[in-house]
């Protein structure tokens, strides 16, 4: 076994930098993955036989409650590469560890169009498809071609296609049937020749607007830096303020609930869905209960966007996941509608 497929093993790890809320806890064991190789030597380690595993990337879409119990995986692969292309698009890979937002810049330096939108969102290229990630008008899933992945049980390497991925509204097979079981470890996207611009979303819109783009098909690098500059003015910088990013998915209700609660709610931001329901803004939602703002202890709701829920210093995940709680039965009392949360709870 060559030095670089050996694999690492660090006791009582702190994944304080590894995780956006900043909460200080540690894993039992973890590994530091540059190789795919390593995958299989870490797991395999008779010091970790039978302990749960976690997979972490740039921990941006989990709640660590307290030390985890078992090895986590710190999926540090890199490289991203154009494989080939077609007559209607160009196909594009990255490794698993590379941070998303600067893969996407990368993809526009390459003169690559298409996933301009999904520009500034937190974590890496292996976290994507297993949200399907989304904003502005468009999610991963559809610039979505293959992903190159490990069971960690057979050490198989497996490819999937869109169809086995399963994806839905943030959502994919990875979050439930596929979970713990495989390692992603490379997504190709495809990118189409033919591009349009999306901007139809109000913020951005305005954005564009004020950049000299009224009125005019803005170019894809003008989206990325209109969204850039939308998400810098509403979201608050991990780095900075712990957060995890929107924790709550938009509810989806069907259109009898929606109308019942425009009657209740005129003003109702919501969202028709091509299969007749209807996506509702659960920011709103928050901010009409009045959380905007609000603290419960140093877990708060950031004060320009009720979605993000932030660590303002010293709170650990269950102070944030009783926050959530609070505000989940909030609006169901109000709304009758049952917010989810995006992150992954552990």
């Amino acid at each position: 076994m060559s030095q670089s497929d050996s694999a690492a093993l660090i006791a009582g790890y702190p994944l304080k930098a590894h995780n956006t809320f900043g909460f200080d806890v540690r894993a039992q064991f973890a590994c530091r993955i540059e190789h795919e190789s390593q995958l299989l030597a870490a797991v395999r380690d008779p010091r970790v036989a039978g302990l749960p595993r976690l997979v972490l990337g740039g921990g941006s879409n989990v709640v660590l409650t307290r030390d985890f119990a078992g090895l986590a995986l710190l999926v540090a692969l890199r490289g991203r590469k154009l494989v080939r292309e077609d007559d209607d698009a160009w196909y594009v890979e990255a490794a698993a560890g590379e941070p998303w937002h600067d893969f996407v810049a990368w993809t526009l330096a390459q003169g690559l169009p298409g996933l301009e939108n999904l520009a500034l969102i937190p974590g890496t290229v292996g976290a994507a498809p297993i949200q399907n990630i989304g904003a502005y008008g468009l999610e991963m899933g559809e610039r979505f071609a293959s992903l190159r992945a490990v069971e960690l049980a057979t050490g198989a390497v497996v490819e999937l296609d869109a169809e086995a991925c399963q994806f839905g509204y943030r959502d994919s097979f990875f979050k439930r049937e596929g979970r713990d079981r495989f390692v992603i470890v490379s997504v190709t996207f495809r990118l189409p020749k033919v591009w349009t611009p999306r901007a139809g979303y109000a913020d951005l819109a305005r954005e564009l607007a004020a950049n000299g783009h009224a009125g005019a098909q803005p170019g894809a690098q003008a989206i990325f830096d209109a969204v850039v500059a939308v998400r810098r003015a509403k979201l608050p910088d991990p780095l900075v303020l712990g957060n995890a990013g929107s924790f709550f998915k938009n509810p989806v209700v069907d259109a009898a609930q929606s109308d019942a609660l425009k009657l209740k709610e005129p003003d109702l931001v919501s969202y028709p869905q091509a299969d007749g329901r209807v996506k509702l803004a659960a920011g709103w939602l928050i901010d009409r209960c009045g959380w905007k703002g609000r603290s419960m202890g140093a877990a708060a709701v950031h004060e320009r966007q009720a979605l993000v829920l932030v660590n303002r210093g010293g709170a650990s995940g269950e102070d944030v996941l009783a926050l959530a709680q609070a505000i989940q039965q909030d609006v169901l009392a109000r709304f009758g509608v049952k917010l989810e949360a995006e992150p992954v709870c552990l």
